[in-house]
């Protein structure tokens, strides 16, 4: 997985994101069916961009490698890195991040 993020450095402002998987099971044991699972909006974060350029200089990422955040439903771009699935964001665009 390491050997991924030396080839792809996110650009700028980007975070790239690994989700959660989604519950199977209720915390009573039943198993939730595909269709009725939610889309999952928890993320780790597994690499940054070096930050957005504003009047030549560099404003800095809100987020770290290994941050728990908060996805918006909607956007992203998918990206396939040796057979895992990840997305990208703007820094802008996550919603929040979870304290450790």
């Amino acid at each position: 997985m390491a050997r991924a993020f030396k080839k792809f450095l996110p650009m700028f402002d980007r975070v790239l994101v690994e989700r959660f998987a989604p519950e199977l099971k209720t915390k009573s044991g039943l198993m939730i069916p595909e269709k009725a699972q939610g889309k999952v909006l928890e993320a780790t974060v597994v690499a940054v961009g070096e930050g957005a350029r504003k009047d030549g200089k560099v404003i800095p990422v809100s987020v770290t490698v290994g941050d728990k955040v908060l996805l918006p439903e909607y956007g992203g771009t998918k990206v396939q890195l040796e057979d895992q699935e990840y997305f990208l964001f703007r820094d802008t665009d996550i919603l929040g991040k979870f304290e450790s």
